[in-house]
C-alpha cells in the first residue's frame, strides 16, 4: 500500500485559518467518521517518482499556481476576509486545507482546493500545463484523524484501522484507494497536527 501526504497551516501550535471543504459528519465512532461532503473546485496535478519525490514536486507546482503562476495579471491579498486587489503581480490565490495526495495509475494525484468564492470559470489558467482545475462532485468519505508523526508506516497503519472499521459498518462499500490529507506545516509542534486518511465510499446497493 502506497500513502503520502503533504500539508499547509500557518501554526507551530494548529491554529487554522486555512478554508477547508464543506461536510456534514453522518456517524461518529472516536476518531472515525463517514462524511458527506459539498462539491469544491481543486488545482490539481499528477507527478510520477516514489512517494517522497513526488510530494515536493506536487507541492511545488500547486504552490507555484496559487502564489502567481497563472495567466491574469491582477493579485488577491490573503487576509481574512480576502480582499481582490489590483497589481502588476500575478493573481495569487488564498491558501486552504487540507493538501490531498493520493495514487493514481499515472502517478501521486495531489489537490489544492480553490477558494469557495470562486466558480470554475472565474479561476485563473495555470501556466504551467501540469496543473489543471477541475471540480470534485460531492462525495462520501470515512475519515480517520490523528495527531503526531505522518511517516509512510503511519498512514499505513491508520488506513488499515479505518478500513477494518469500514467493513464492518455493513452499509458503505470502498472505491477508492487510501487518501491522505493534512492540515498543518511541518514546524507545527506533533501533538497539535491534524492529519487524516480517508476512503471514498458508496452506498451498498
Amino acid at each position: 500500500m502506497a500513502i503520502s501526504l503533504l500539508n499547509v497551516g500557518c501554526s507551530l501550535f494548529g491554529i487554522r485559518s486555512e478554508e477547508s471543504p464543506k461536510y456534514e459528519v453522518l456517524q461518529v465512532d472516536g476518531k472515525k467518521e463517514i462524511r458527506s461532503y459539498s462539491k469544491y473546485i481543486v488545482a490539481k496535478t499528477v507527478v510520477k517518482g516514489d512517494y517522497r519525490e513526488a510530494q515536493g514536486e506536487a507541492f511545488r507546482l500547486l504552490a507555484g499556481y496559487i502564489f502567481g503562476k497563472n495567466e491574469k495579471k491582477q493579485s488577491l491579498a490573503m487576509t481574512a476576509p480576502v480582499v481582490q486587489e489590483k497589481s502588476k503581480q500575478n493573481q495569487k490565490l488564498a491558501m486552504t486545507a487540507p493538501v490531498v495526495q493520493s495514487p493514481s495509475e499515472e502517478g501521486w494525484v495531489m489537490t489544492f482546493m480553490m477558494p469557495s468564492q470562486y466558480k470554475l470559470a472565474d479561476l485563473p489558467s495555470p501556466v504551467d500545463k501540469r496543473v489543471t482545475l477541475e471540480e470534485v462532485a460531492s462525495k462520501t468519505l470515512g475519515v480517520i484523524g490523528y495527531s503526531g508523526s505522518r511517516g509512510q508506516s503511519k498512514n499505513e497503519k491508520k488506513a488499515a484501522e479505518l478500513k477494518a472499521w469500514l467493513l464492518t459498518n455493513g452499509k458503505y462499500e470502498i472505491v477508492s484507494e487510501p487518501i491522505s490529507a493534512g492540515y498543518d506545516p511541518p514546524w507545527t509542534l506533533p501533538f497539535f497536527r491534524r492529519n487524516e486518511m480517508m476512503f471514498e465510499l458508496k452506498v451498498k446497493e
